[in-house]
């Protein structure tokens, strides 16, 4: 559960960008730009209270992981830029600066290893069950989902956020969504839950930044956010999945000699038949929406339209 938290976090925040017709490939850099932030309010504050310092290092990551996701979100709106190749490019900023960070100005005390030192106690989130490493952080990625859906299904927001996703051109002929305000709100809640995958693991996992904090979770990301069909709750379980599939990719090859890369062979596999089987049912309801459905043979031996 603990390797499936990060990628519910940034599951969540590409589900987000993706329902509200932003293509967000930038969560591996928000998750860097947040772990960041976490990192230097955990080492500055550490004489503070854990009532005030914890709050104040999610708060930093989320924060952080929002003004990330505001650059791409300002070229996009204001210059025309691509959020595909913005986003790309951002998450090699947020890794080189979170490279130079542990190399130079937050580096650990003694100057040997590129990582900071540890954040304070208060600093870090409380251990769910005694003897595992199983962190408030997972409760934390549970009820955000639950807020999403709840936004998502039954608020104003969600619906201009569907209906921009949907079809922006449509939304913005209609002149009843303001398309700019939705989209910028796609990136920055995006943004901030990606930035905040990047506190929680500075806050319940690592207890410091280093250099290749993230494997890949904010690629990762786009394929449990696409396999859930970009439902909040679907996140959760594909998250848990692939989490497992990861934690169990090193065991895996130590006991059985089973190369740990074909858990992600796997995890290729059931996102492309999760595609296939979507292009599928849209292709048959175009072709019903014609009149053009297969025919398809019923029990009797008769024929019926499929």
């Amino acid at each position: 559960m603990v390797r499936s938290v990060p990628l519910i976090l940034t599951g969540l925040a590409v589900a987000l960008a993706f329902r509200a017709g932003v293509w967000n490939i930038g969560a591996e850099g928000q998750l860097y730009a947040g772990a960041v932030a976490a990192a230097y309010v955990g080492l500055a504050g550490g004489d503070l209270p854990s009532a005030i310092l914890l709050p104040a290092v999610l708060g930093a990551a989320v924060l952080a992981g929002a003004l990330w996701a505001l650059i791409p979100a300002l070229m996009k709106l204001h210059l025309g830029g691509g959020e595909v190749i913005t986003t790309i490019l951002m998450n090699f900023v947020g890794i080189y600066l979170a490279a130079w960070v542990v190399h130079g100005p937050l580096q650990e005390s003694r100057g040997v290893f590129p990582q900071t030192d540890q954040v304070a106690e208060a600093a870090r989130l409380p251990v769910l069950i005694p003897g595992t490493r199983l962190h408030a952080g997972f409760l934390l990625a549970l009820a955000l989902a639950g807020f999403l859906w709840l936004v998502l299904r039954w608020t104003r927001l969600g619906f201009e956020l569907r209906a921009v996703g949907a079809s922006p051109r449509g939304a913005r002929i209609a002149g009843r969504i303001d398309v700019d305000r939705v989209v910028l709100l796609g990136f920055l809640g995006s943004g901030a839950i990606a930035g905040l995958a990047g506190g929680v693991e500075i806050a319940g996992v690592t207890f410091a930044l280093y250099e290749g904090l993230s494997p890949g979770w904010g690629y990762t990301a786009i394929a449990v956010a696409l396999l859930a069909g970009l439902h909040p709750g679907a996140v959760l379980l594909t998250g848990l999945l692939f989490g497992a599939l990861e934690a169990g990719a090193g065991a895996m090859q130590r006991e059985a000699g089973v190369p740990s890369v074909w858990v992600g062979v796997v995890q290729a596999l059931a996102i492309l038949s999760v595609l296939a089987v979507d292009q599928i049912r849209r292709r048959r309801a175009t072709l019903g929406a014609w009149g053009l459905a297969p025919a398809v043979v019923a029990p009797g031996g008769g024929t019926t339209d499929g």
